[in-house]
């Protein structure tokens, strides 16, 4: 029997296969290998992190192959692409709205649901500019541990 986690990254692989097929992308072994990597683990791992993990599986995998994917599952919307201050791209699942937590110390990523942001209304002059497709908030300072540690 499957755990609740299991079960839950059982139905996003689905939903993945699906969204894949919909949009014309071939369900290839690196896109799924690599699209589970980021359902299992939420610490919104860079390109180079995601290659090392998965090389332990697919041995013959390229770090060109991991970055091309990453593109190709962020153009269709499938993986959301975090910049951080130090310009390194962090990459998720992209499975529900949500906003990002940076600490500038440790650099670890969070998450945070923020509903309030997301029915903002936005001022009247960017309606001016066009069309808004999506808001995101990400925001820097230092979490509670490595303040402790200072």
């Amino acid at each position: 029997m499957l755990s609740p986690e299991q079960s839950s990254i059982s139905q996003e692989m689905e939903k993945f296969i699906i969204h894949c097929k919909q949009a014309g992308l071939k369900v290839t072994h690196q896109r799924t290998i690599i699209y589970r990597e980021l359902l299992q683990r939420p610490d919104h791992p860079a390109a180079e992190t995601i290659h090392k993990r998965i090389t332990k599986e697919v041995p013959s995998i390229s770090l060109d192959t991991v970055y091309r994917t990453l593109a190709t599952l962020e153009q269709h919307g499938l993986v959301k692409r975090i910049q951080t201050a130090e310009s390194q791209a962090r990459f998720e699942a992209a499975i529900f709205p949500h906003h990002h937590l940076i600490c500038s110390a440790c650099k670890d990523v969070m998450d945070i649901v923020w509903p309030e942001f997301d029915q903002i209304e936005l001022p009247a002059s960017i309606h001016d500019w066009g069309a808004i497709s999506s808001k995101n908030a990400v925001m820097y300072g230092v979490c509670t541990n490595c303040q402790a540690r200072c």
